[in-house]
């Protein structure tokens, strides 16, 4: 998949300075709100095999308006400065946006993980965790990693443990990082947290009668025809929850290996098992392969989710696009150019700011989690349940009837910790869609959702500021 990190970073400052023209503020203060604050580059040895490799990473902090400062780390070869900048800076505005009190930050090594063995990568993960401790660039209030791009709960132990060796005592030291394994203090749900995310966020889009009638489509998430681009962790979990819980029809998927087509949809669930068995979803049965990797981006369909990497779709093959919803699962899929285009072009895009915001909120309730040292649900469930079944037992008393034991188990039922999880990153979802909206709708100068994402997103940091009093 191509990969261009300056056209990503200019792509961000494009759409930041195309914003910051609506929304009032001084040019100082969107000067400093668009400024990445602290960038650390990092090059030290490891020793793989029988020789030691000088390993290049880095760590940026977007903005310290609120801290600590939040962003995933990630293993890739495409890595680079500007790169995690641009990444860093969408996490300030994408926190911003979902009311999460971060500041934005990233990082990243630059290798590809899949040549290293599981020792190694533990060896440059401590070690990575190393220099960050000693450059006081993480910490519970400081900065706060998560996984991301090539990354996953494995790297957040190591990170963990790692941090606690050396801060012993430290009250609050298991914050200092999230997407951990639930039994390391992680939180129930977070792994499909970014999926779950997106899967709220196109549900809430969809639902508007008004805004489906100018997109030509009808009302609702079922049935939609859906095409995902990466079955990676948030492009798996986004396919078979908009499946599974909104009978969508995912009737086509991009992956590294190619993309294959079915009008009547996969299984998702079956398709992700053939590709962890075989290698790849070229042989799936009933797929249609098509003529290349990117080819599926093409596809006429309803919903186009990019769930991979930046720069997928740009003026190349823009104009070739057929959905007419885009929901940006990856950070930075569409160029700034090719936004245009298609927004021109009557395409409805659901910007990653916004739509990929379920992990770093589910990472703030781990936080959260982690900084008042108690299970959510753990103190109110029991109580919640009881009180459930006195008042079913009530209404049978009075209407002299009886509730069988499934409907009494699915009405008295108490939250567990998966189950508010949820329901806070659903609240969260739908009201920040609703706050692009309104903007967008108020202000006729405003073209797309990303445009109204950033301009709320650019208040709200910008508001911060003024509390702060560094201007009347």
């Amino acid at each position: 998949m191509s990969h261009a990190p300056n056209l990503f970073f200019e792509s961000v400052n494009q759409n930041f300075a195309k914003a910051a023209a609506y929304t009032g503020l001084p040019s100082g203060i969107l000067d400093q709100i668009r400024a990445v604050n602290t960038v650390l580059r990092l090059r030290f040895p490891v020793r793989i095999g029988d020789d030691v490799e000088v390993i290049e990473a880095y760590r940026a902090q977007h903005s310290h308006h609120r801290m600590p400062t939040k962003g995933g780390i990630r293993y890739a070869m495409t890595v680079d400065q500007e790169e995690v900048m641009a990444l860093a800076a969408l996490m300030t505005y994408k926190c911003a946006l979902v009311d999460v009190p971060f500041g934005g930050a990233k990082g990243g090594i630059k290798i590809n993980p899949k040549k290293y063995s599981v020792d190694q990568l533990e060896r440059i993960t401590r070690r990575y965790t190393y220099e960050l401790i000693n450059h006081g660039m993480i910490g519970p209030g400081k900065d706060v990693p998560a996984p991301d791009y090539g990354t996953s709960s494995r790297e957040m132990a190591w990170i963990l443990d790692t941090y606690l060796s050396m801060n012993r005592g430290e009250l609050d030291g298991i914050a200092c990082v999230t997407g951990k394994p639930v039994t390391m203090n992680g939180i129930r749900g977070r792994d499909e947290a970014t999926g779950r995310g997106v899967y709220y966020g196109v549900r809430e889009m969809v639902s508007i009668e008004e805004d489906m009638k100018k997109l030509g489509l009808t009302v609702g998430i079922e049935d939609k025809r859906i095409v995902v681009q990466g079955l990676g962790n948030v492009g798996y979990h986004t396919a078979r929850i908009c499946q599974t819980e909104g009978n969508a029809k995912i009737i086509g998927i991009a992956e590294y290996e190619g993309s294959i087509f079915n009008p009547d949809g996969f299984d998702i669930e079956a398709l992700a098992a053939h590709r962890k068995e075989h290698g790849t979803i070229m042989t799936f049965p009933g797929a249609q392969p098509l003529s290349n990797r990117m080819a599926a981006l093409e596809l006429d369909c309803d919903i186009l989710i990019p769930a991979a990497l930046e720069n997928q779709i740009t003026m190349e093959n823009a104009p070739n696009i057929k959905a007419k919803i885009i929901a940006e699962a990856a950070n930075g899929p569409i160029t700034a150019e090719a936004s245009a285009y298609l927004a021109e072009k009557g395409v409805w895009i659901l910007p990653d700011m916004y739509i990929n915001a379920g992990g770093v909120t589910v990472s703030y309730f781990e936080w959260l989690k982690n900084l008042s040292h108690v299970r959510f649900g753990r103190m109110t469930k029991r109580f919640e349940q009881n009180a459930y079944d006195n008042i079913v037992s009530a209404i049978e008393k009075y209407t002299n009837s009886k509730v069988s034991d499934r409907d009494r188990a699915i009405l008295t039922k108490g939250p567990d910790e998966i189950d508010l999880v949820r329901s806070g990153l659903e609240e969260t979802m739908i009201t920040a869609y609703h706050a692009i909206r309104d903007q967008w709708m108020a202000d006729p100068r405003i073209e797309d959702l990303r445009t109204a994402a950033f301009v709320v997103a650019i208040k709200k940091v910008g508001s911060d500021y003024a509390q702060l009093g560094i201007f009347p």
